[in-house]
This record gives C-alpha cells, structure tokens and sequence, in this order.
C-alpha cells in the first residue's frame, strides 16, 4: 500500500514536472525555435561540411525571423505590463480622490444636496445643536412632501455624564475665539447638558408627527472632535470651525462604506434611549411634560434644574437657531 502511494506520489511530480516544461515552453517558443534552429544548423555546419550556402543562408534567415518575432513578443508583453501599470495608477489616483474637501459655502451646497431626496442620515457629533436647527427639520420636510420614510440615527454626548459634558465644553470654550460667525455663548458644562438634553427632546417630539419617520438616539460618554453626517448619497466631516477644511466622500467609494461600520460600532458602545417609552407631547411641550418624557426614558433631568431650565430645554429643541449662519 505503502509503495502504491510513493508510486503515485512520483507520478503526480512527473506529471507536474512536464506540464510546467510544456508551459515554459509555449511561453518561449519564439526562442526555442530560434535557438533550436541555429544549433541544428551550426552542428550540421560542423561535424557534415556538406551544407549548401543556401541551406544556411535559409537557416540564417529562419534564425533572424524567430529572433524578430521573440523581440516582437517581448514587446507586445511589455505594453501590456505598461498599460497594466497605468491602471493601477489610474486606481489609486481614483482612491486619492476618493475624499473632496469643502471650503465656506461649498460646506452648505454639499449638506443641502445630501439632504435632498434622502431617506437617511446618521449623526455623530456633539450636542446637534445643527441637526435639530437645520437638518432634521429638512429631512422631514423632504420626507413628507415626498410620502416616503426616513430613519435617523443620532448620536451625541450623554447628558448624564458630567465629566463628558465637562471635557466637551472645553474642547469648544478652546477655540471658540476663532469663530468668525455670530458668537456663540460661552460652552460649559451646563450649556452641554442642555443642548443635549434638547436633541433627545427634538427627536422624540418629531417622532411624535411623523409615523414614518424612525429615530434612535444613542448617547456617547466619549468627547468627538469631529461632526459625521451621513445620508444616502454622502458622507460629509465637519468642525466646529466653518473656515477649516471639511470633507466630502461620495457614497460610491469605499471610504463611505468603511464609515458606516464605523458609525455602526460607535453606536453600539452607548447608550441606546428607547424612544417608544415616552409620554405624549404637546405641540408647545409644558415643563411637566417634559420632565416627565425624560424620567420615561431613564435619563431624568437634573434636579438642579429649575422650570426656567427646562422651559429652556424646550426653546432649544423646538427653535434652535443655526449656529454657523452668517
């Protein structure tokens, strides 16, 4: 059994061994023949002497025709490799550009198109002060004029976490001085809480209105730098300073897709509100209301809060005001 095996095992090389040869030969049969040719020729030259001219003159020529033939060859595979070589580049050149940066109003024109006709958006920020000011409402509006779904995704600062709220109002407060549009108030911790606690708010009286409309509002104890906005057809990377430069990357590259998994896990490390948990709101919420919406939800407003707080809460969520208007 033993040397069955070793037998077969031999003949599976030595089939291997001539396929390969065989192979190696249609590659280079250009030079094979050329030097098939002249070695018959020379030794017959050699050891015959009895080769006519012309027979050796046909050689030759057959000898340059193979040698003419294999340059021939060898250049048509160099083209190829060249034209090969170009694609690549080509490819990368195409992945470089695969991000498009966005400058003063070109920001504005690319939110604007990746609002129109959506039927997404995922946000990743701060306290989308922007989102319920801006975006949300234009979702929403576009979704009803066009009868169709949206569903939003949003995710921002945890209000409860003091020591986020706290880090946030910081990293603002640090270049807030480098704003050259309508200055903001001063960011603190408390401003945080509330901005917050105003997002989860709009979300929640939107989805109220709106029975096609799904939203989910995850809160993050981890302080973002950046400001993601996803939607249908765009990616689009923002900071808090307008005169930075901002990002675009179309849906169809790969960056998008590598994004929205990343949006996806960020979510998925915090904490989700379950938004069917909450009380029905007035078209102007009350105080009572809304205290009562936030304890539904197991994120309670603090108690430090006092109704001029809340009825604050309520202003932001309802008439936010673009931050970054001109």
């Amino acid at each position: 059994m033993a040397r069955r095996t070793a037998e077969a095992g031999q003949a599976g090389r030595t089939r291997q061994s001539v396929e390969n040869s065989v192979a190696w030969t249609l590659r280079n049969l250009d030079s094979v023949v050329a030097l098939g040719a002249a070695l018959v020729i020379g030794l017959l030259d050699v050891f015959g002497g009895a080769i006519q001219d012309n027979v050796v003159s046909g050689a030759t020529l057959l000898v340059l025709a193979a040698l003419v033939f294999g340059t021939l060859t060898e250049r048509r595979r160099r083209v190829a490799d060249i034209q090969g070589a170009m694609s690549a580049t080509h490819r990368a050149l195409e992945d470089l550009t695969m991000v498009r940066s966005l400058t003063g109003a070109e920001l504005e024109q690319a939110l604007d198109r990746a609002r129109h006709r959506t039927d997404r958006w995922v946000f990743k920020g701060g306290t989308g002060t922007y989102l319920r000011a801006v975006t949300l409402p234009v979702c929403i509006r576009e979704a009803q004029l066009q009868r169709r779904s949206l569903t939003v995704k949003i995710d921002i600062i945890n209000p409860a976490d003091e020591q986020a709220c706290a880090a946030y109002a910081r990293f603002r407060q640090t270049f807030a001085h480098r704003l050259d549009v309508v200055p903001p108030d001063s960011w603190s911790a408390d401003r945080t809480r509330k901005e917050s606690f105003a997002t989860v708010l709009a979300a929640c009286w939107h989805r109220q209105r709106l029975d096609t409309l799904e939203i989910d509002v995850h809160l993050s104890s981890v302080v973002p730098t950046l400001r993601f906005d996803l939607s249908a057809s765009c990616l689009i990377i923002t900071q808090d300073d307008p005169r930075r430069v901002n990002l675009l990357v179309e849906r169809d590259r790969p960056l998008y897709d590598y994004y929205v998994t990343e949006l996806h896990q960020s979510r998925e490390q915090a904490v989700a509100l379950d938004l069917r948990r909450t009380v029905p709101l007035s078209e102007e919420p009350t105080v009572d209301e809304t205290m009562r919406l936030f304890e539904g939800l197991g994120l309670p407003l603090p108690t430090s809060f006092t109704d001029g707080d809340v009825s604050e809460v309520i202003e932001k969520a309802l008439r936010a005001e673009n931050p970054y208007r001109r």
